[in-house]
């Protein structure tokens, strides 16, 4: 068997994606592993499968109807796999890269300032993925913003009083840590650190525990706040850094809905005072993370096509 695909990143977290629009490949958790291997195969934090919302809900996924249901017009479906073959509900870099496929691909065309010529309505491209309907539009600057849908607290009030609702153990520390839980249709953990060399001494080859231990895993971000800014659209705004360890994947470079909770948490650390949109950076660049009154917070950054090519299996 040979697959055709195209390797991408965004802020280098990478991915291979793949076209099947027609729902004929079976991508089994072997094949993804295969597929991301760094040693054996082309490398990559995850897979990604284009393919359409109809043939989800043909195979029975009930997310398929209810994508379709709440947004016709979501046609394509971003299938997304963990590097260790697992599924995985959404990625928010790539969500980004899975839309630069689809324009390449000439499933949907954006114009200049932000409006969409194809598979779109009103210059926004609305896809399907495990986590709901998202839907992006492209910045003039060539940046992706993607509208991530809601997100929650999971501890409620209770733990945005506190700041936290679950302790964090890192290799090299002698006590769990206090970490607040933030779920973005994948869960996240997000703790605070006193300073950026302690950010970058951290040791995240080996995954952090979570009490209580999360149903579905969890991903952990490590985050230090750098204080406030001004941002070019003349927005207050906050700048932190950070660092992921991901579910099935390992640290990251960047991790898109990560960079929403750990900006998320920090706002809710802070109180009413905190401004809505936040400077994020990650080992593998920058993003923008904005809070939106609807109460969905909102995703920008770049996304960037590598090469393309085939691989026998």
């Amino acid at each position: 068997m040979k697959i055709e695909f195209t390797k991408g990143h965004g802020t280098h977290n990478d991915f291979v994606l793949v076209a099947d629009p027609k729902d004929e490949l079976e991508l089994d958790a072997a094949t993804v592993r295969r597929l991301t291997d760094r040693r054996g195969g082309i490398g990559a934090d995850g897979v990604i499968r284009l393919t359409s919302t109809a043939s989800v809900a043909a195979a029975g996924e009930t997310i398929g109807d209810e994508i379709l249901a709440e947004e016709p017009s979501a046609i394509w479906f971003m299938d997304y796999r963990n590097a260790d073959g697992s599924v995985a509900e959404m990625c928010g870099n790539g969500v980004r890269v899975f839309a630069a496929f689809a324009e390449k691909l000439g499933l949907v065309s954006f114009g200049t300032g932000g409006r969409a010529a194809t598979s779109s309505s009103n210059g926004v491209l609305a896809l399907g993925t495990r986590g709901g309907v998202k839907r992006v539009r492209k910045e003039p600057n060539g940046w992706y913003a993607v509208d991530m849908g809601p997100w929650t607290l999971p501890g409620g009030d209770a733990a945005r009083e506190a700041g936290y609702d679950a302790g964090v153990a890192v290799r090299g520390w002698d006590a769990p840590r206090p970490g607040l839980s933030v779920d973005l249709g994948n869960p996240h953990t997000v703790v605070a650190l006193a300073g950026a060399s302690e950010l970058e001494g951290l040791d995240l080859t080996v995954a952090p525990e979570v009490a209580p231990t999360p149903p579905h895993g969890t991903n952990v971000e490590l985050v230090v706040p750098l204080g406030d800014e001004t941002a070019p659209t003349g927005e207050p705004a906050g700048r932190i850094r950070m660092r992921v360890h991901e579910r099935g994947v390992g640290e990251t470079q960047s991790c898109g809905t990560g960079a929403c909770a750990a900006a998320l948490a920090v706002r809710a650390w802070q109180g009413e005072t905190a401004p809505d949109t936040w400077f994020v950076e990650i080992p593998g660049g920058e993003v923008r993370v904005r809070a939106l009154p609807n109460g969905n917070v909102e995703l920008a950054g770049p996304a960037e096509l590598v090469y393309t090519g085939q691989l026998a299996l």
